[in-house]
């Protein structure tokens, strides 16, 4: 965790970021924050450069501050997008994204962001969701990974992986149960008005 500034959940994002693996992470965990007694975290969208990023479909978004490696979050979330593929021959994010990975507490890949993680060895011998489109080219790719079809959301200690876009959801609302107790997650969870258990 880095001094100076407040626990951080920093979410990744990038051109061809799909909207709402970074939205539906962001909304939970923010408000998971802003129903908290004392927030338990910074929320925050991080990126490689600091300028507009266009998303899946156009949206616009502006990232919160770029990537730091003196600096690493204590929740990493790693969103999915056809931006990702790109994203691979992108040295200085690949870099940082193992540091982080490292260094995180917990990583949440959403979608087809586990292909990041893969990049970095990140689902090495690990259980493995991810979007259905995605699963067969990363089993090919890391033959010591294990792909479940069959789970919205796989968590295996420090990495949690989900399947597709609104699967994100899921997965961390079970990272505010685990990391905040399931009360806080149900909070949430009610608050959104999206099933939870």
């Amino acid at each position: 965790m880095s001094v100076g500034r407040p626990r951080a959940v920093e979410i990744l994002i990038f051109d061809g970021v799909e909207v709402l693996d970074f939205a539906g992470a962001f909304e939970v965990f923010s408000l998971a924050a802003q129903l908290a007694e004392v927030p338990p975290w910074e929320v925050v969208l991080v990126a490689e450069t600091l300028r507009v990023h266009t998303a899946v479909n156009g949206l616009q978004v502006m990232p919160n501050r770029v990537i730091d490696g003196k600096a690493l979050p204590a929740v990493l979330v790693v969103p999915g997008g056809e931006g990702t593929r790109a994203l691979l021959s992108v040295a200085p994010v690949i870099a940082w994204l193992g540091q982080a990975v490292a260094a995180a507490e917990v990583t949440l890949s959403i979608c087809s962001g586990a292909r990041l993680l893969g990049a970095v060895g990140a689902l090495e011998g690990r259980a493995f969701a991810t979007h259905h489109t995605v699963i067969d080219e990363l089993a090919a790719a890391y033959p010591s990974a294990v792909p479940r079809t069959d789970l919205r959301f796989v968590d295996t200690g420090r990495v949690v992986t989900t399947g597709g876009i609104s699967a994100g959801i899921d997965g961390s609302l079970h990272l505010v149960g685990r990391l905040l107790g399931a009360a806080q997650a149900q909070r949430v969870a009610d608050y959104m008005e999206y099933p939870y258990s």
